[in-house]
C-alpha cells in the first residue's frame, strides 16, 4: 500500500502544471494579440485625408475623404474612388510601404 502511494507522487503538481500553461498562453499568444489589435485600432482612428495607404486587399491608395460613418473614400488612380471600413486598412502593410517609400527617397 505504501509503495502505491509512493508512486502517485504529489497531487497538486498536475494543478500546478495546468495554470503555468495557461500563464504560458496568456503571455505568449492572448497578451500580444490584444496589443496588436489595440495598435490597429489606434492607428485607424488616427488616419487623415491625404495619407498613402494599404488596405487588407493590397489596394494601394490615397485618402480622400474621412466619413463620419466610419467609412473612409480612398483614391486608387486619378479620378478612381472607393469607399472602404476604416478596418480595412492594414497598418503592417501601410507602414512596410511607407518605410520602402522613404528608403527609396533617402537613396535618390
Amino acid at each position: 500500500m505504501t509503495i502505491l502511494l509512493q508512486a502517485q507522487g504529489n497531487p497538486t503538481f498536475p494543478l500546478i502544471f495546468m495554470v503555468g500553461m495557461i500563464a504560458v498562453m496568456y503571455f505568449f499568444m492572448i497578451r500580444p494579440q490584444a496589443k496588436r489589435a489595440k495598435e490597429q485600432k489606434k492607428f485607424s482612428e488616427a488616419i487623415t485625408a491625404g495619407e498613402k495607404i494599404v488596405t487588407t486587399a493590397g489596394i494601394h491608395a490615397v485618402i480622400n475623404r474621412v466619413n463620419d460613418d466610419g467609412t473612409l473614400q480612398i483614391e486608387v488612380s486619378r479620378g478612381t474612388f472607393m469607399t472602404i471600413d476604416r478596418s480595412a486598412v492594414s497598418m503592417e502593410m501601410t507602414n512596410a510601404a511607407r518605410k520602402k517609400a522613404e528608403a527609396v527617397a533617402v537613396a535618390k
